[in-house]
């Protein structure tokens, strides 16, 4: 699913999959210069919003600590799994989050 501006350029993406009653969230992305803007929370909303309506219960992703870890965690996912090393210093969080619309 794609976010666009008025003259139809992409501003935001996400691409996901479903499983077993789950959202799984692969990429969300923002251009920089759109960023600030609630277009992320927007358009993750609308995944979890569709992956509700096809029967998900729960959403499940992951980020490192160098991405979005405060942007999932404001969105209502918690983390339930983390792993050390990536890059030297830095950590992947593993979160999930329980789905019902908004």
């Amino acid at each position: 699913m794609y976010l666009r501006d008025d003259a139809g350029q992409v501003i935001a993406g996400l691409t996901g999959k479903i499983f077993g009653g789950w959202l799984h969230v692969e990429f969300l992305w923002v251009d920089e210069a759109h960023r600030n803007k609630d277009y992320g929370a927007k358009i993750l909303s609308e995944a979890e919003n569709e992956a509700i309506s096809k029967g998900c219960k729960a959403s499940s992703l992951d980020t490192f600590s160098f991405q979005a870890l405060n942007f999932y965690l404001k969105q209502g996912y918690e983390v339930v799994g983390e792993l050390d090393g990536y890059y030297g210093t830095h950590r992947r969080h593993y979160l999930r989050k329980q789905l019902t619309r908004k």
